[in-house]
């Protein structure tokens, strides 16, 4: 965007929402209590993507519908603050890498959803504009009635994959993040969202793929790039971080990279897991039942799911290896979510698992990033995805690792990166 074009590079908190710092962290439950939401909150995420995909599927020749199919869930774990108009206005939303447009809710709100920070209204707003019918940027929603026909202004209507909604008009402002102005920046000023939306978000940042996304919309003024840091312990309030522009160059030693893959939707980052092994040495290759399933891209990376999830045949023999490697007797899981569990104290050790991807990129996980602990109890935070066509790679397995995304060049670099200080 040429109103983008003086950016450089800027740097912002990603907040992970059972951090302190997070304004949905509920100081009166119990850390087994935000265990089981994470845990359940991915089951549901996974879920809510298999279904946006099986519709996208089911509804490949159909370009008029008002709903755009290829929009995907907005419960993601972390949330950006940022703020919005002239003068700027303070606004914390849910940061989704699962999905495209960014909104939130407007003034006046005629059917919302409760919202406890003060809901913004764009009357106040100097830099506000309204998109019109016909635009470019109003036909890239992809969707031929996006229209009114009475004010000839463009609308958005999104439907989730749990059925959520959020309609209203499309609009230009200046967005704010990280210190760093962001004029004309489209998004969705929704005056009617309905759903499974939280109190304390105004809203969603999308981080997707797609044109119309935050890093979409800021394209080459940041390279392409972007780049976050996510601590494997928010416990103490302390925020990971997410990068953009020449603050997201991933470099130096013991950088890797994978290519990524185009496919529909343009939403997803999709990768290629060729295995996984286990110490180094049991080696478990990508196995699906269905052939297809694996070939190029057949996981995507999101930041908005705890859980990797792969194929079932694959995590059996994971689980299967991991539990002949271990020299402890496996315990039930008191919350009923994972197969694999162990007394967790200072003398259980677990073995290192390497995710093997396409281009020779090679993490090797700790056993920290691999089992999900809480009280004493830790469980191999894997799990099958129940399907050989949908697969996540989640971000406990990314938790301590700067990841890059280059979206000119096509490729996700990893770097082993203590994250506490970025």
């Amino acid at each position: 965007m040429s109103s983008t074009s003086a950016l450089r590079g800027f740097t912002t908190d990603f907040i992970h929402r059972d951090s302190p710092a997070s304004p949905l962290y509920d100081p009166s439950i119990t850390q087994a209590d935000r265990t089981a939401k994470a845990i359940h909150r991915s089951m549901t995420r996974l879920s809510r993507f298999k279904s946006t995909l099986n519709h996208l599927k089911n509804h490949k020749v159909k370009k008029t519908s008002n709903t755009n199919s290829t929009i995907l869930p907005g419960d993601g774990e972390y949330l950006i603050e940022f703020s919005i108009g002239t003068p700027p206005f303070k606004q914390v939303a849910i940061a989704d890498t699962g999905s495209d447009v960014t909104w939130t809710q407007c003034q006046p709100c005629d059917r919302c959803y409760q919202q406890d920070q003060p809901v913004f209204n764009s009357e106040n707003s100097s830099t506000f504009r309204t998109l019109t019918c016909g635009s470019n940027l109003c036909e890239s929603l992809g969707y031929s009635d996006a229209c009114s026909g009475t004010t000839g202004t463009c609308e958005y209507q999104l439907q989730y994959g749990d059925g959520s909604t959020s309609t209203g008009v499309l609009a230009l402002d200046t967005y704010t993040l990280g210190g760093t102005s962001i004029p004309k920046l489209v998004y969705g000023c929704s005056h009617d969202s309905q759903g499974t939306f939280e109190a304390d978000a105004a809203g969603i940042v999308g981080l997707g793929g797609g044109p119309l996304s935050l890093v979409g919309q800021l394209g080459s003024s940041i390279a392409g790039k972007f780049s976050y840091c996510l601590l494997s312990d928010h416990s103490s309030g302390e925020s990971s971080k997410i990068n953009f522009g020449s603050n997201a160059i991933v470099s130096g030693p013991n950088v890797v990279s994978t290519p990524m893959v185009s496919k529909s939707p343009d939403t997803f980052y999709y990768l290629t897991l060729e295995s996984i092994s286990v110490d180094g040495n049991t080696s478990i290759p990508f196995k699906s039942r269905k052939p297809f399933a694996a070939v190029e891209g057949n996981i995507i990376i999101d930041s908005g799911t705890t859980l990797t999830y792969i194929p079932p045949d694959m995590y059996q023999n994971l689980e299967d290896t991991m539990k002949s490697a271990i020299k402890a007797d496996p315990v039930p899981d008191p919350e009923g979510y994972f197969s694999l569990c162990y007394n967790i104290d200072e003398s259980f050790t677990a073995p290192t698992i390497t995710a093997h991807f396409a281009g020779g990129a090679d993490l090797v996980l700790p056993w920290t990033s691999t089992f999900y602990v809480y009280e004493n109890v830790g469980c191999l935070a894997f799990s099958s995805s129940d399907s050989d066509e949908f697969n996540i790679y989640g971000n406990m397995s990314q938790m301590d690792f700067l990841i890059g995304y280059d979206l000119e060049n096509r490729t996700v670099s990893f770097k082993p990166t203590d994250c506490s200080q970025e």
